[in-house]
């Protein structure tokens, strides 16, 4: 059998030192319960939203949002894809040259304008001027860059200011 006494310790000692652990714990306790208490008020007050809802319709709906906003995204993907399939197709590229056609006869309102796509496709349009006969335009095919046409001087600058877009 345990004694007390066999370690020096009188067993008044070891009770007021029991009954202080117990007093320790039951504090212990009442804190926590406090807390678990408080914890709970905030959980519950999470739980409902101002209009007395409760949390998981407001997850529901925000889900619901989610799918809605996630099938618009690939609308506009897909309707992206279609734009920029189009803009492949476009006049993106362009260069200008000013020139006087008939050597101070028509000023410099005479022109060559080249429009070409991202594949370097389009045409050279000459506009000539002349004060005395008019205008007169010519236009040149452009395909991938090249021309099977002679071509001026105004127009391969134009070409060349088109192709270095």
């Amino acid at each position: 059998m345990f004694h007390f006494s066999d370690y020096g310790l009188s067993t008044d000692v070891v009770l007021l030192g029991a009954l202080a652990a117990i007093l320790i714990l039951l504090i212990l306790c009442l804190v926590l319960i406090g807390k678990n208490s408080s914890l709970r008020k905030r959980y519950d007050e999470f739980m409902q939203d101002a209009d007395g809802k409760s949390l998981e319709d407001a997850f529901q709906k925000k889900f619901e949002n989610m799918d809605y906003i996630n099938e618009k995204i690939k609308d506009i993907d897909i309707h992206l894809e279609g734009i920029d399939n189009n803009l492949l197709k476009t006049y993106q590229k362009v260069g200008i040259v000013k020139y006087d056609a008939f050597k101070e006869v028509g000023g410099t309102l005479s022109f060559v304008m080249t429009l070409l796509t991202k594949e370097n496709d389009g045409f050279i349009m000459n506009s000539m001027h002349s004060n005395k006969e008019g205008c007169y335009i010519y236009i040149k095919e452009v395909k991938a860059g090249e021309v099977f046409m002679t071509l001026s001087e105004e127009e391969r600058q134009s070409l060349e200011q088109a192709m270095e877009l």
